[in-house]
């Protein structure tokens, strides 16, 4: 069992790293791909051990420290819950606030800490509680509010990779539909039904005409931070053509996602950015600014792309150092 090296530590890469093989997207205009085929509701379960219980974790987010001995054996991989809260249990799928660190064990340095990425002044990030991400898997099937430490093998990373220990806590429990005062409908819009779980059903008109630039209009106006161009924004998304054919959507997989702003498409990056945390928009982006004249997985080429997006968090990009 493999995930796929530290290429590079920005948020994203750290935060998509694949510890069961295989994961939901994290390209809204992709295929959807199957969730973690780990054998547990608790992914790979990683049990306490030597590593981790040597592992000190201080203080509590968003001023989290961890230290980190440099004589750890990392035969495996291993997590232990320094600090139980009474919260309930964190199950796949549910977005918390929160805080981490990336150290690298050999020499105590903190490759990434979330609180210098965080939007606001909490000094917290989203954290999306699944199997198949280390951050992720670090809180997964622990109380709300625990810390834990978490080591990681090089060898899981891929070839050459180094080790590396993670420190997490998770803090509050985060929405995972937008909650921003409704707003008028734009007239021309696709028509946009919410389902009792806040899961989108989008009608096309019939004489429908593709536009020649995206056209977004705000469902909901939410009044959290504004998404900057190269943010990590974490949501709930549904993508259609213009004949009503759901070609991917983060409802159906069950749990929220996240990407950076400038990894997707242009029209979908210009419906996210400069866009505030809580609300819900339309966006029809036309093949000009989506895929063009490229087929894309179920996508046909020059396909009009038509998407309504939940925006529920977002992370500042990383300094680089």
């Amino acid at each position: 069992m493999r995930i796929r090296p530290f290429a590079a530590l920005s948020v994203v890469a750290v935060s998509t790293l694949l510890l069961a093989g295989c994961s939901g997207s994290a390209d809204p205009n992709a295929t959807p791909t199957p969730t973690s085929t780990a054998s547990s509701e608790c992914g790979l379960d990683p049990q306490a051990g030597a590593d981790s219980d040597a592992v000190t974790v201080s203080g509590t987010a968003p001023e989290l420290t961890g230290d980190v001995p440099t004589d750890l054996e990392f035969a495996e991989l291993q997590r232990t819950v320094s600090t139980a809260d009474d919260g309930d249990d964190l199950a796949v799928g549910q977005l918390v606030s929160g805080q981490y660190q990336i150290i690298d064990p050999a020499t105590g340095e903190i490759q990434l800490d979330s609180a210098t990425t965080s939007a606001d002044d909490s000094g917290l990030v989203p954290l999306i509680v699944d199997a198949s991400s280390i951050v992720g898997s670090a809180v997964l099937c622990t109380p709300l509010g625990s810390s834990a430490a978490f080591t990681i093998p090089g060898s899981m990373l891929g070839d050459g990779a180094s080790n590396v220990v993670v420190i997490a806590q998770s803090v509050d429990e985060l929405p995972t539909v937008a909650t921003g005062e409704d707003q008028e409908p734009v007239e021309g819009m696709p028509e946009v039904e919410l389902a009792d779980n806040g899961e989108p059903t989008i009608t096309v008109p019939s004489d429908f005409a593709a536009p020649d630039t995206t056209e977004i209009a705000v469902l909901k106006k939410g009044d959290g931070a504004t998404v900057e161009s190269g943010d990590n924004v974490f949501v709930q998304y549904t993508g259609v053509l213009p004949d009503g054919t759901v070609f991917d959507s983060s409802w159906q997989r069950g749990a929220p996602t996240q990407f950076q702003t400038t990894g997707v498409v242009q029209g979908f990056q210009k419906a996210l950015e400069g866009q505030t945390v809580g609300s819900q928009v339309i966006a029809v982006i036309p093949a000009s600014e989506g895929y063009g004249d490229t087929e894309q997985g179920s996508i046909p080429a020059n396909s009009t792309l038509i998407f309504v997006v939940d925006i529920l968090g977002v992370q500042r990009a990383a300094a680089q150092q």
